[in-house]
Formats: C-alpha cells, sequence, structure tokens
C-alpha cells in the first residue's frame, strides 16, 4: 500500500475538480436513493389515500410529484457533471504523472537502464501509469462517496428512527468495511496476474513487430508465434479469474444487501417511528435501503482493482526511485570551446567486479585533429564512446575535455559541445522540420509574433540550404517541403537519406568535437565516401574522432589506432600503419 503514497501526492494538484466530483458524486447518490424512496412512499402513500373519498381529496400529490421530477433531473445532472468531472481530473492526473515519470526517468543512464527491455519500460510508462487511473476512479471516489452517503443517510433515518437508523447503518457500514478487504484478497493474485499477463504479451508482440524481418529471415516465425499464443491463452485465462471473482464479489454484496433488507423489513413491520402501524413510512424505509445497491456496487470491484493498481505502482516505482548512475553538475557555467579531448588510463566494466572492456586506455585528440579508432566488433570502441558522451562512468582513470574533467560540465555544456552521428540515426514521427530542429538547441524564437514569423522564415531557409549540402535537395522541391511528414523511424525514406539526415543535424551545430560512430555503416562505397567527404569538408577546424571498422577515409586522418581487446595496439598515420602487417591485410581486404 505504501507505492502508493507518490502518486496519492500528485492529487493535490487536482484538488478542486477531484473534491468537485466527490461531491456531485454524493449529490447523484442523495438523489438516486431519495428518488426511489420518495417514489414508493408517493405510491404507497397514494393507495393508502385512494382508500376514501375524503383522503383522497385532502392528499397533496403535487408536492411529491414535483420532488420526484426534481430528484430525477438533478440525478441524471449531478452524474453528467460527476463523469465529466472525474474524468477530467483524471486525465489531468495522469498527464501529470507522465510527465513525472519521465522527469525521473530523464536523468538515469545507460547503466540505470542496463537488463531492462525496451518492451518492459514501454509498458511501464504507458501501461501501468494507465492502470493508475483506477486509483481514483474505481477507488478512492467510490469509496468515499459510499462513506460520507452513510453518514447523510444516518442523520435522516435518525430523524425518523433512532433504531432504524443505527440497524441499517450500521449493517451497510459492516458490509463497507469488511466485504472490499475481502474482495481484496480474492482477487489480489488474478489481478497481478492479469497485469503480468498483459506486460509479457505487449513485450513480446513488441519484439515480434520490431524483429520481423530478422525472425523471418532465420525462420523462426513458427517459435515466434508460438510464444505469442501461449501468451495470449495466459492472459485469457487472467482475465478469466478475474471475471470469476468479479462475479463472486457481485453475488456476495447483492446477497448481503438483500439481508440488510430483510432485516430492515423485518424490524420496520412493527412500527417506525411515531408511525405503530406498517404504512408508507414502511415503504419509504425499505425502498431507501433497497436504493443503498447502487453506492454499495461498486465497491465489488473497487479493491479488485487494487492489487493490480499496486503492482504497477510498484513497478513504475522500481523505475523512478532509481539514483542516476551519473551526475552532471548542472550549476557549472563552463563550456566546451576547443573540443581537447584526452583519456588517461581509462578501465571500464559494464558490471562491477565484471570482465574488463577496456584495459587503460590512453588517447588524445588536440584541437582540430582528426583521429580515427579502428577495431572488429566487440573489442570496445562503442563503449570508449559511450564514455565520451557519457552515457557510462568509467571504473577507474580521467577523462579530459579542453583540460577539465568530463564530470565538471553540465549537461547541456556537453551537448552543446559534442555532435554524435551514431550508428543508428533516430527519426521521430514527425515533420522533416522536426526532426532538423532538433539539432538546433539554442534556437529561441523572437518575442513578438511578426519577429517569431520572420525569425521561423529565416530558419526554413537554412534548413533547406543544409538539405541541399547534403544532397538531400529532392526533398526540398515542392510546397513547404520541411512540412513533409517522414513516418515513424523516417520509414518514408532510404537508408542513405536517413544518414544524410544525420549529417545535416551536424551541419545545423557548432559544436567543436565530432563524434562518430559507424556513420556510414551499412551504406554502399559510393555514399559512404560522399557523405565522408561531406562531413570532412565541414570539420576542417573541428577535432574528430571516428569509431568505425572499415578503413575509409583513413588517408585523411592525423592519427590512427588499432583497437583490440580493450587495448590500444597499435597508433600511427595511414602511411606508417601500412608497415604493420595486420593493417596492411585489413586494408587490402577492405579496399
Amino acid at each position: 500500500m505504501r507505492s502508493l503514497l507518490p502518486f496519492i501526492k500528485l492529487f493535490k494538484h487536482q484538488w478542486l475538480m477531484m473534491f468537485v466530483g466527490l461531491v456531485l458524486s454524493v449529490t447523484t447518490l442523495t438523489a438516486g436513493i431519495g428518488l426511489l424512496s420518495l417514489s414508493g412512499w408517493f405510491i404507497s402513500a397514494s393507495a393508502v389515500a385512494g382508500l376514501t373519498l375524503v383522503t383522497a381529496q385532502a392528499f397533496n400529490y403535487f408536492t411529491p410529484g414535483g420532488g420526484v421530477r426534481f430528484l430525477s433531473v438533478l440525478r441524471t445532472a449531478s452524474r453528467y457533471g460527476e463523469r465529466l468531472s472525474t474524468h477530467e481530473a483524471t486525465f489531468k492526473l495522469l498527464t501529470q504523472l507522465r510527465v513525472w515519470a519521465w522527469r525521473k526517468v530523464l536523468p538515469l543512464s545507460a547503466s540505470n537502464m542496463q537488463g531492462m527491455r525496451q518492451g518492459d519500460l514501454l509498458n511501464r510508462l504507458v501501461a501501468d501509469i494507465d492502470t493508475l487511473d483506477h486509483l481514483y476512479l474505481r477507488l478512492l471516489t467510490p469509496m468515499l462517496a459510499s462513506f460520507l452517503m452513510l453518514g447523510v443517510l444516518y442523520f435522516f433515518v435518525n430523524w425518523i428512527d433512532g433504531d432504524l437508523a443505527l440497524m441499517l447503518c450500521g449493517s451497510l457500514l459492516l458490509v463497507w468495511l469488511i466485504l472490499p478487504w475481502l474482495f481484496y484478497y480474492l482477487g489480489r493474485k488474478p489481478g497481478v496476474k492479469q497485469l503480468e499477463s498483459k506486460r509479457i504479451f505487449r513485450i513480446q508482440v513488441l519484439e515480434f513487430v520490431q524483429g520481423l524481418a530478422e525472425i523471418s529471415l532465420f525462420g523462426a516465425n513458427e517459435r515466434f508465434r508460438a510464444k505469442l499464443a501461449q501468451s495470449e491463452v495466459n492472459l485469457l485465462d487472467s482475465q478469466r479469474a478475474m471475471v470469476n471473482v468479479m462475479a463472486f464479489s457481485q453475488a456476495a454484496l447483492i446477497l448481503c444487501h438483500g439481508l440488510v433488507v430483510v432485516l430492515l423489513l423485518y424490524t420496520a413491520a412493527s412500527g417506525i417511528g411515531e408511525h405503530q402501524v406498517p404504512g408508507p413510512m414502511l415503504a419509504l424505509i425499505v425502498f431507501m435501503a433497497l436504493a443503498c445497491i447502487e453506492m454499495l456496487m461498486p465497491i465489488a470491484g473497487a479493491f479488485q482493482h487494487l492489487s493490480s493498481c499496486v503492482a504497477a505502482a510498484e513497478r513504475i516505482n522500481e523505475l523512478v526511485e532509481q539514483e542516476p548512475g551519473i551526475v552532471f553538475n548542472d550549476q557549472s557555467e563552463m563550456r566546451v570551446s576547443q573540443g581537447q579531448l584526452q583519456l588517461k588510463d581509462i578501465v571500464f566494466s559494464y558490471q562491477q567486479g565484471g570482465e574488463k572492456v577496456l584495459k587503460g586506455i590512453n588517447l588524445s585528440i588536440e584541437p582540430g585533429e582528426k583521429v580515427a579508432l579502428l577495431g572488429q566488433t566487440g573489442c570496445g570502441k562503442s563503449s570508449l564512446l559511450s564514455l565520451i558522451t557519457r552515457e557510462r562512468q568509467a571504473d577507474s582513470g580521467c577523462l579530459l575535455l579542453d583540460g577539465r574533467r568530463i564530470e565538471q560540465y553540465s549537461q547541456r555544456a556537453l551537448s552543446a559541445g559534442i555532435s554524435l552521428v551514431s550508428q543508428r540515426i533516430y527519426l521521430f514521427s514527425g515533420t522533416l522540420r522536426d526532426n532538423l530542429t532538433l539539432a538546433q538547441h539554442d534556437f529561441t524564437p523572437a518575442a513578438s509574433f511578426a519577429e517569431r514569423k520572420v525569425a521561423e522564415r529565416i530558419n526554413d531557409q537554412q534548413l533547406i540550404e543544409v538539405l541541399e549540402k547534403v544532397g538531400l535537395s529532392v526533398l526540398t522541391q515542392g510546397e513547404a517541403p520541411l512540412d513533409v511528414w517522414i513516418g515513424e523511424g523516417g520509414r518514408q525514406l532510404s537508408g542513405g537519406e536517413q544518414r544524410r539526415i544525420g549529417v545535416a543535424r551536424v551541419l545545423l551545430r557548432d559544436a567543436p568535437l565530432l563524434l562518430l560512430d559507424e556513420p556510414t555503416e551499412g551504406l554502399d562505397k559510393r555514399t559512404e565516401r560522399e557523405i565522408l567527404s561531406l562531413l570532412f569538408e565541414f570539420v576542417k577546424d573541428k577535432s574528430v574522432l571516428m569509431i568505425s571498422h572499415r578503413l575509409t577515409a583513413m588517408a585523411q586522418m592525423d592519427k590512427i589506432h588499432l583497437m583490440e581487446d580493450g587495448l590500444l595496439r597499435i597508433s600511427g598515420k595511414h602511411s606508417e600503419l601500412l608497415e604493420d602487417n595486420y593493417y596492411a591485410s585489413l586494408h587490402q581486404q577492405l579496399n
């Protein structure tokens, strides 16, 4: 239960709308119970008044009839308002909850996310947060409304008959206190199992869709489909178990409510307050007890949702309560201006006490120097790059940027001072403009509307010029070319076009240090040479560290390091390394 406290604290941001929803819920219950009890009394009193001509003429039909109409309208209006306010509060709470969760997740480094599958992370940030809407809609509001309604009911019935009020409200209070916990323990395991089954099924579906090409290539479709089918069966079984618990809880609640009504009918048959003879007041009390089922029914499902809410909250807390593995000095005002990089005795492993991936790396890049780091897959090149970008932290050693320890820089300073072209170009579902302006983190439009439009027009011209410079003039044709939707992952573009957009992002930044991580992986040699030529034209005065297992453009490098098994095996210029048999054989094979 304690895991729900951080999320309940967020309710204070929507306390007014939630309070309005609670008041309207109580109003709806009051109107519903009042409508049925008044109708029962009205019908009974009308029947009794019609027994004689005198009582029929003296009976006031209009006031009770007006009361029935008023309560009918009130119940309908308050129900609509209650749905409107509670759902509005819930949607805003979910929005704030997602923002809160993302703010907690963003500072986490790759080491924090190590071992967590993408589908699991997505499930926590989407499905588990969605599950928490039950906490307000189906748990807190119905329970509080029914409890407050018990107080209203007691004061009203006590005005008529104190003993009946104590018996009716006492019985309902016992039902309110005992049955929800019984339903909670009955629905805890099925609720958690259902949540877990949904999680596993979502992860497997996501992995199947994302890896469909590889799965089909290796002929593993049947195996993956069988796993999906089994996960679907498990999900349906958990849902079936949850439905059985729901049916039992509703049946138990109806039975208990029926016993309360029978007990009340038996007690009230001997007289109600000043009325010792059964009459219209008996109908009023009995119908009032019958109408109480409306405030009890949400209890049947409320505490069943508690188990899934607790499980979802624990999974989200497990993610957001982590301490960031990498801490930036956000108070620092230092900036990267030269692009000088020094690595001294860098040792790194992915797990504490595990195998060393980097075993004492010493490497330096002077301002404006072009350095290549070569090696086969798995030798530690990308791990070294993750230390420079501060995705991970070295076990020992010192990493200096412009002569200062990299830990002294803020995250904004590192983002502004380092440009990265990775193996995979991340393109988001949006327009071409959206995906390009990500690189312009310092671009801020002018204050006035007119100045903002001028600034946007100038920036659009800059974006088009950069696109033409990287050979994407085909994307600049037509009306409003920057508003073209490129699809999720840039599916509307070819692999070469996606790479060129990555280069365009680099051209839009003026960072003194450029990191290239296999920037031409998967491209043909012609496209590779074009992209590298464009990059080297742009970075004439900038520091460059290019990681690759290919030897294209090595002659343009000031220094080349050949990496093996976490160590720098040999270093030198291209012409010098050709004298090394291993490097010479690689050069002959790859060119």
